[in-house]
């Protein structure tokens, strides 16, 4: 069932609903032209809910929360705030967000659609990818360069995280301290923070991060470190004042500092990489080592090594986090003009797969970050099988040989979440919202398969909190165009 009721808001009329055999609602606003499409989206859902062959086919209840003429952007988790009464989202214009152009950061309520407006970009800076933190009423978000600039326009070097209060809309906290200058402050960037995600306990936001400082070497110097990707990690309650030696130096909120080592040229067949990218918090309070012990924070992510033949692949690697991110190791967290931040002392990075002789080596699949079950015990990722099936895949922090959770025809074709209780993992599979169960490797179809624009999206698929519904995004007509809009499906509680 599709139940898009009406969108109540003062600039919008209510919607008119049109129903359909096969329980199927289809509701758009009372408007020109707007029989016509719901007569088109019906005939797409009801002429194409076909079952996944040796699968479950579940009948529930889908929303759609949103209609504005506008993108509609989820990150791929943490889009649900605390109490799951709202759901954070930015207005990036295309379909995929590669087009870094939206101004606002919104949320929308899931039982009324009312729209909220936390945040609006000022001076042309742009704003997006937003996140709730699990604890507190408040969001993380990129915001680019305001007053942009021919030399300081928005780049992977050249965007910041920043706060907003649920309680203080409009009011955007610098979350990363910033500093070009040498010698450099501990604790502050000399780049820019992308994908900000909470620890579960929000005392930490962990990001990945390109470094401004590394990209132009001083003339005549000798070689430097180069830029490249690393994941860094944000620690809340540390704030780092910095001197305004640079019109885009700032002070932020938090105690930054890369926690990954990178290589310019990895030595091939080596666990040197040279790129760190698409991490993802350990448990909900970290892991239970090998030896008994308790790691209370790390990050898995991907690592991009050499294998012996030469070959680029990705491989899941982990980090685990000192209690104390603010204790420099060997070489100074806050670099140099040369080199980029070193890690914190008790940083240990290790890699978890090596798939480099399998038929199809390395992660692969859509875009996706590595998400841990609640407990910490496994990390999931995409792979192929031998026959070239994209299919799930878990490791434990330990490591040893990843385990292949699906065996389905199709690939699964987006990011994904677990559900707090860390039974299913919600992802899209031929053209459906679906859900894995972790135990036993069977994909539940929860949403009616709809090929061609109106498929879900492969950018996020999120289990709310307590577990009982989806969040995703499906794009839709809305007059002559089509656009993103954020859905939710309920989860039935079947199959136990």
């Amino acid at each position: 069932m599709i139940n898009c009721r009406g969108f109540r808001h003062n600039a919008m009329p209510p919607f008119t609903c049109f129903e359909f055999p096969g329980s199927i609602s289809i509701s758009t606003r009372g408007e020109r032209n707007s029989r016509p499409l719901a007569l088109l989206l019906a005939f797409l859902l009801t002429s194409s809910c076909q079952p996944l062959p040796s699968h479950s086919t579940l009948k529930s209840p889908e929303h759609i929360l949103t209609s504005q003429p506008c993108g509609h952007l989820l990150t791929n988790t943490g889009v649900w705030s605390p109490d799951g009464e709202w759901i954070v989202y930015d207005v990036r214009s295309d379909a995929v967000g590669e087009l870094f152009d939206g101004r606002h950061i919104e949320i929308v309520h899931t039982r009324t659609r009312e729209i909220h407006r936390l945040y609006s970009s000022r001076n042309g800076a742009h704003c997006g990818v937003a996140t709730f933190d699990p604890i507190h009423p408040r969001t993380v978000f990129i915001l680019g360069p305001e007053r942009p600039t021919p030399d300081w326009s928005y780049s992977p070097w050249h965007r910041q995280g920043v706060l907003v209060d649920l309680t203080h809309p409009g009011n955007a906290v610098q979350l990363d301290a910033r500093d070009l200058t040498p010698p450099f402050t501990p604790g502050a960037l000399r780049g820019g923070s992308h994908v900000h995600v909470f620890s579960a306990d929000g005392s930490r936001v962990s990001f990945t991060y390109e470094d401004h400082v590394l990209t132009t070497p001083p003339q005549g110097s000798p070689a430097g470190d180069g830029n490249q990707r690393n994941v860094g990690v944000s620690l809340l309650g540390r704030p780092v004042t910095v001197a305004k030696g640079h019109p885009r130096n700032h002070s932020g909120v938090a105690f930054s500092v890369l926690v990954t080592s990178t290589q310019p040229n990895p030595k091939p067949g080596s666990d040197e990489i040279q790129k760190a990218f698409e991490e993802g918090w350990i448990g909900t309070n970290g892991y239970r080592r090998f030896d008994g012990t308790h790691q209370r924070y790390a990050l898995a992510f991907q690592g991009q090594v050499m294998t012996d033949g030469g070959q680029s692949i990705a491989e899941v690697f982990l980090v685990d986090l000192p209690d104390d991110l603010t204790r420099p190791g060997s070489a100074p967290i806050e670099g140099t003009s040369l080199r980029r931040p070193a890690p914190p002392v008790g940083t240990q990075q290790r890699r978890l797969t090596f798939t480099d002789r399998r038929t199809f080596p390395g992660i692969q699949g859509p875009r996706h970050w590595l998400r841990s079950s609640p407990d910490g015990s496994r990390i999931a990722f995409l792979m192929k099988d031998d026959s070239g099936v994209v299919q799930l895949w878990t490791v434990t922090p330990a490591g040893g040989p990843p385990v292949q959770l699906t065996q389905n025809s199709f690939d699964i074709a987006s990011a994904f979440t677990w559900s707090p209780d860390g039974r299913w993992i919600a992802h899209v599979m031929d053209h459906s919202v679906c859900r894995t169960d972790t135990r036993t490797g069977r994909t539940e179809r929860i949403t009616a398969r709809t090929p061609g624009s109106s498929s879900p999206r492969k950018e996020a698929c999120v289990f709310s909190p307590e577990g009982h519904r989806i969040a995703f995004v499906r794009r839709l007509p809305r007059g002559e165009a089509a656009f993103n809009q954020i859905c939710v499906v309920n989860v039935p509680d079947v199959g136990n």
